[in-house]
């Protein structure tokens, strides 16, 4: 079964990547912060609005927040999301000269970035082998068997690392993401053409 799914994504996803938009490696840390309960493509609707604004993470540090919710009141929750960008250049700049780290615990520490934001800037800036799992990830792991309905992130990662342990697991994560968001979609799903239909545990 699990070379089935392998075969299959590498089919529709031979060269899959994030599809957040980023020139830096802090601007990545901060795009995923942001896309936390929306869609990547409204966050970098916003992003290429504050990123221009503020060409520097020094001059992110030390911007006005108010300015910053204004540019990216799209995506929501923006007044948490505001000050947590703030802080998060701040840390960085103060910690790291303005550099990203290579360390798990330190990123995890800072203002609103968790343990799937972590995945996904070590996997992308550092090639770690870690999977991040989000609601595209859970929902096509869950269908495919994968993972217990009803499994949170953590139990959903540990399975997929588990049984993904001979296959790159930063390349799944991309390839699971662009299948959930493309075809094994939360609203019709494009079940008809679908070549994992026969051990999909969803059917319509």
């Amino acid at each position: 079964m699990i070379q089935t799914i392998i075969n299959y994504l590498d089919e529709l996803f031979p060269n899959p990547k994030c599809e957040l938009n980023y020139t830096k490696d802090y601007e990545l840390l901060i795009a995923v912060m942001l896309s936390a309960q929306t869609t990547d493509k409204r966050v970098n609707s916003v992003t290429a609005i504050l990123f221009k604004k503020y060409p520097t993470i020094e001059s992110l540090a030390q911007a006005n927040k108010e300015d910053i919710i204004d540019i990216i009141r799209p995506i929501g929750t923006f007044n948490v999301k505001a000050q947590n960008v703030i802080k998060i250049a701040q840390a960085l700049v103060n910690d790291y000269n303005g550099f990203v780290p290579n360390n798990r615990a330190y990123l995890e520490s800072l203002s609103g970035v968790g343990h799937k934001t972590v995945n996904v800037v070590l996997s992308n800036l550092f090639d770690e082998e870690c999977v991040a799992v989000d609601t595209h990830v859970s929902r096509v792991s869950i269908r495919l068997g994968l993972a217990p309905k009803n499994s949170n992130v953590l139990k959903i990662e540990k399975n997929l690392t588990k049984k993904f342990k001979n296959y790159s697991l930063k390349r799944l994560h991309h390839q699971l993401v662009l299948f959930g968001r493309y075809y094994c979609k939360a609203k019709n799903p494009e079940c008809t053409n679908c070549k994992l239909r026969e051990i999909c545990k969803m059917k319509y």
